[in-house]
């Protein structure tokens, strides 16, 4: 799988409503040790913490979701790349940027922006 298969796989977990869907996705895509980083969340460490926030993200959410923009740019072991929250067909509600941080073909570290 290529990075921005991983790119991909990783906005799709944060669609997932079934948590057992969720889980499988989040051990094939992040790494044991993984970190997750936004505005509203300083560090999230690990697969378990991770599953635990998206799914109380996802509560939130309700019928919205998230789609991959752009790869902006590679290099080495990080990608950056824009997404977008909303309803398909419709303005986002709200957008961003993800630099995210590969290991071993595997995700292991998500630092998110808020525009």
């Amino acid at each position: 799988m290529n990075r921005t298969d991983l790119a991909q796989k990783y906005i799709e977990i944060w669609n997932e409503r079934d948590a057992g869907r969720r889980r499988s996705a989040i051990d094939a895509v992040l790494t044991e040790d993984s970190v997750y980083s936004d505005p509203d969340w300083e560090a999230v460490e690990g697969r378990d913490d991770i599953d635990t926030m998206i799914g109380r993200a996802r509560e939130k959410f309700g019928d919205l979701a998230f789609s991959l923009g752009e790869v902006i740019n590679e290099r080495h072991d990080l990608m950056l790349f824009t997404w977008r929250l909303g309803r398909p067909g419709e303005p986002p509600v709200a957008t961003g940027y993800d630099v995210v941080r590969f290991e071993k073909g595997s995700i292991r570290r998500i630092d998110g922006f808020f525009v």
